[in-house]
């Protein structure tokens, strides 16, 4: 894979709580440098300056992010205002409460209420915090977010203590939804080898902050 195609997987992203408007100038030219799928970034850093992004390059907005528990008419809301300010892609949080105590209903309910604020234009990936779960949780997981309107569902937001994208995961995730939506491996995607392995799992997008290192190699 050249590095112009592996580009094409990533979500350059800068979710640090310090980021600055300076920082998101120098991501966004980064990802117009690399050519990336799309920007990752934090609601309160929206809207992006006129210009300083390429038109082919999506803009992904975090939501409930990092814990995901907030109130689901929370997340609808910030949702809704990061698309007014110009995200085109939308990455919420479950609430793993929801997950841990099988509270399905609820847990479909929240991602619902999210695609609802969202057109059909807009892309919604749902982060279940795949290496919190049994292989169980991160199923049924899946299987609510599909029936909710998701797009993707997404590994990790790289902030919760069990850890990030794992390949077992991927491939469970992968497995339980087909080809019907997207999958997203994020959280300590560091090297092209951990890239392409996570690719190879079933992976169609990838969400890191190592974007240059990646392609380096």
């Amino acid at each position: 894979m050249t590095p112009l195609e592996l580009a094409g997987y990533i979500d350059h992203t800068l979710l640090a709580p310090e980021a600055t408007s300076l920082d998101i100038a120098k991501l966004c030219k980064e990802a117009g440098e690399f050519n990336v799928a799309a920007v990752c970034l934090s609601p309160s850093l929206l809207p992006l300056t006129e210009g300083s992004l390429p038109a082919n390059i999506a803009i992904a907005c975090v939501v409930g992010f990092p814990s995901g528990a907030h109130d689901p008419s929370v997340k609808a809301f910030e949702a809704a205002r990061a698309v007014d300010h110009g995200a085109t892609e939308i990455d919420m949080v479950v609430n793993l409460g929801y997950a841990f105590a099988a509270k399905w209903l609820e847990l479909g309910e929240e991602i619902a209420a999210v695609r609802a604020a969202l057109s059909s234009r807009h892309v919604l990936k749902v982060i279940i915090e795949s290496a919190a779960l049994t292989d169980e949780q991160i199923v049924t997981s899946c299987r609510v977010a599909v029936a909710n309107g998701a797009n993707f569902v997404k590994t990790s937001t790289g902030f919760h203590k069990s850890g990030g994208a794992s390949l077992h995961a991927v491939e469970l995730m992968r497995a339980t939804v087909g080809d019907s939506i997207g999958v997203k491996a994020s959280g300590g995607i560091r090297t092209r080898q951990t890239a392409l392995a996570m690719i190879g799992a079933g992976a169609s997008r990838l969400g890191t902050s190592a974007t240059r290192e990646i392609l380096a190699n």
